[in-house]
């Protein structure tokens, strides 16, 4: 049975829908709106090797984070519906990423527990017309929905495209290998019992 997951949300603000394969090659069809978004989405999808399609819609003419909020909605309930009962996932992932002058490190858990640590030291309030502050809603909303633990930090960098392109290859890859299963892990992992 495949790990697949697919939402929609439809609000006064937003339309959006997922779909995610957890066990994918990094195909990826992102159409959100935002551009900028969709070049971190795509990133995200090739780097975790996740097939991805994302179309989205929201009030741009207000600002896009309505937008970005959603889509770290959907994108989190997605991973939590293909993830079903998380029986023989590793449950951990790390990874550190370049990109040029800047380095970003993210490490989940998929612990069912909601929580995000995140720095990432912007000294401009655009990348183009994308607000900055925005990356930030997106993983926590990201977390929140998903029930994981993320933290996620860009340890430096002067760049703000390359800071956060470095974040969303990271997050990527770190998802990947929290999702990928172990033979050697029976149920669930965790001593609990449950996640």
């Amino acid at each position: 049975m495949g790990r697949e997951g697919k939402v929609e949300r439809r609000t006064k603000e937003t339309e959006v829908r997922v779909e995610l394969d957890l066990d994918g090659s990094g195909k990826h069809q992102i159409k959100t709106s935002i551009p900028f978004l969709d070049h971190m989405l795509s990133l995200f999808s090739a780097h975790g090797l996740f097939d991805l399609k994302v179309k989205a819609r929201g009030d741009r003419e207000v600002d896009d984070h309505h937008t970005a909020e959603d889509l770290g909605i959907c994108l989190g309930n997605a991973l939590k519906r293909a993830l079903g009962g998380k029986e023989g996932i590793t449950r951990y992932g790390s990874a550190t990423v370049p990109m040029d002058e800047s380095l970003a490190s993210v490490h989940v858990d998929l612990s069912g527990r909601p929580c995000l640590v995140f720095s990432l030291p912007f000294r401009r309030r655009k990348i183009g017309d994308f607000d900055t502050e925005l990356v930030r809603e997106f993983f926590q909303a990201l977390a929140n929905n998903g029930s994981m633990a993320i933290h996620a930090q860009v340890v430096y960098g002067s760049n703000g495209h390359h800071m956060v392109e470095s974040l969303f290859k990271a997050l990527g890859r770190a998802l990947r290998q929290a999702v990928s299963r172990d033979e050697k892990i029976k149920g669930i992992p965790s001593t609990k019992g449950r996640l």
